[in-house]
């Protein structure tokens, strides 16, 4: 028996079933999955989940300026990194509804997440022309863990856009190289024989300028996701670079130019260079030993990003993608390197048929870049401070991982439903079927650990249901006692401001009153010159006590108000 995943058949007498076949019941089953994904994640949104924070705030803050005409911020107010594009997003979304609210600054993450779905079912068709392997992938990326939501619908910066870009550039690199002029059609001598874009010089040039625009757009986002635009880059290089020393090549650069223009404009007007900033946010100046670093990079991350973990915490048992990850890494890099090495076949042995036919050379080529990228992310992640010093929360900045699904589960899946290649003689020996099993039991595992960790994350949805409705209470005890002005914690001031569409503005205090880190140094301006500036605290948080303590040194200063897991102390 020779060990390796089993092939389908390049025969023409058995092509393999054309993408826009008749579906029947997979196609069925698909359309089911990515409705169950979007109807839970819109379920979570009505019911104000998963919990927002002041960053997000933030966010909505920005989209409401925008909507207003009253700012048009580049960056994430309070820093010179990470685009506001969420924020131009959501301020249509605003306009439309007469103001902010959660919902509405939400509903183009939902989009996206929509958007993403259907292009990463897409690309697993393009990449493997296995309907049911795309089905599983829509299952996969239905279910959504605390960590898996938070990256989706958190109007946070970056990360709900992060993964539609980084699937449709790796589309985009798929049909560029693909239908790439001079690459004689798999199926040339049919009928209806034709090539996806070397007949349509328009089409092609649009998908260039798209690929270009989403890239230099990203560059402006986020930077999380350039593993993925250098790997899909590298296929285009590889596949096509004659054509990028003409036209296309110049198209994709002014494109580019045109996506990244205001991280280029901001750059040259004030003279800053943003990769400074990311550094810095990275952890670069900070300091983890490496043992935390790894420890939370490659042994909680995985499991934490990719959506196997409880809410906030990964038990031992959920930690075996851990152990899985970097075989599949390892199996994934060496399939395809093997595929891709073996030249593709001719005309009469193809069994790619059809206007959407693939190369096998470019689907390999492809699937490599998805696994390269992915080690990119992981190595990247592992070697900063941030895995470290906060491996709960920072395991977000593994959201990438996702798009690099269909290559790391493709071996795999293969052989689950094949087994290894059999020898000359044609029957499978002990191997194949321990393989088979080892394979089934992987898939397996895969699916339940993420529904498990989705389940539990939803568990969470009445409490977050709950503190939403007393954060509104609070709001509205606020314009009943006619406070427009208060300082308080940074967690809860521009969640405030964003809340009352800043009929109460907010200026950030720390644990012992001193002044705290502002985004939006206009509200400290205001809050500083208004005459008797509230404060408003949590519950038995450490400022709550402070300022009780205040109370019991001088009494009569302060009148204080208490509403369910609010204190708001108002001065006479």
């Amino acid at each position: 028996m020779t060990v390796g995943v089993r092939e389908q058949p390049r025969g023409a007498d058995s092509p393999r079933p054309r993408p826009g076949a008749r579906p029947g019941l997979v196609g069925w089953l698909t359309g089911l999955a990515v409705l169950a994904g979007v109807g839970y994640r819109l379920w979570l949104l009505l019911h104000a989940a998963p919990p927002t924070n002041s960053d997000e705030a933030t966010m909505g803050l920005a989209a409401l300026h925008i909507a207003r005409g009253e700012g048009f911020p580049v960056w994430f107010y309070g820093q010179q990194y990470m685009g506001t594009l969420e924020a131009y997003l959501a301020a249509p979304v605003f306009a439309l509804a007469g103001g902010p609210s959660l919902l509405g600054l939400r509903l183009p993450t939902l989009v996206l997440y929509a958007l993403f779905l259907l292009l990463a079912w897409r690309l697993t068709l393009r990449l493997t022309r296995d309907r049911w392997l795309g089905l599983l992938m829509v299952a996969l990326l239905a279910l959504g863990s605390d960590r898996i939501v938070k990256n989706q619908l958190i109007a946070g910066g970056g990360y709900p856009e992060m993964n539609a870009a980084g699937a449709a550039l790796a589309l985009l690199a798929v049909d560029l190289a693909t239908g790439r002029p001079g690459r004689r059609p798999a199926d040339a001598g049919r009928p209806d024989a034709r090539t996806a874009d070397t007949g349509r010089p328009g089409r092609r040039l649009a998908r260039w300028a798209a690929w270009g625009f989403l890239a230099g757009l990203m560059l402006w986002v986020d930077p999380l996701v350039l593993p993925y635009v250098a790997a899909t880059g590298a296929v285009l290089l590889g596949f096509c670079r004659r054509e990028l020393w003409g036209a296309a090549g110049a198209l994709l650069g002014a494109a580019a130019v045109l996506g990244a223009a205001p991280l280029l404009l901001h750059s040259l007007l004030t003279g800053r260079n943003p990769l400074h900033a990311v550094l810095a946010a990275s952890g670069a100046n900070a300091s983890a030993g490496w043992p935390d670093r790894l420890h939370g990079g490659l042994v909680l991350g995985p499991g934490l990003g990719m959506g196997f973990c409880a809410p906030g915490q990964c038990g031992t048992w959920q930690l075996w993608w851990a152990l899985a990850l970097p075989l599949l890494l390892a199996i994934a890099a060496a399939t395809a390197w093997r595929a891709l090495r073996i030249p593709d076949p001719g005309p009469a042995g193809s069994a790619a048929v059809g206007p959407d036919a693939v190369s096998p050379r470019v689907a390999a080529a492809a699937r490599l870049a998805l696994v390269l990228a992915a080690v990119a992310t992981l190595g990247a992640y592992a070697v900063s401070s941030s895995a470290g010093l906060t491996p709960v929360e920072s395991s977000r900045y593994l959201s990438c991982l996702l798009i690099s699904l269909p290559a790391l589960l493709w071996p795999v899946w293969t052989v689950a439903r094949h087994g290894l290649r059999p020898a000359a003689t044609g029957r499978r020996g002990v191997g194949s079927t321990l393989a088979r099993s080892v394979a089934v039991v992987l898939l397996a595992a895969t699916l339940g650990t993420a529904t498990h960790a989705t389940w539990r994350a939803a568990e969470t949805v009445p409490a977050t249901r709950a503190a939403e409705a007393r954060h509104t209470e609070l709001v509205n005890t606020l314009r009943q006692l006619g406070v427009r002005h208060v300082r308080a914690g940074y967690w809860t001031c521009n969640r405030l401001t964003f809340a009352s569409a800043e009929q109460v503005v907010c200026a950030v205090v720390d644990d012992t009153l001193r002044p705290g880190f502002d985004r939006y140094p206009a509200y400290r301006r205001e809050v500083d010159s208004a005459a008797a500036p509230a404060w408003v605290a949590p519950a038995g948080s450490p400022l709550a006590e402070v300022l009780d303590e205040r109370q019991r040194v001088t009494p009569g200063r302060l009148d204080l108000v208490t509403i369910e897991g609010w204190r708001i102390y108002l001065p006479r």
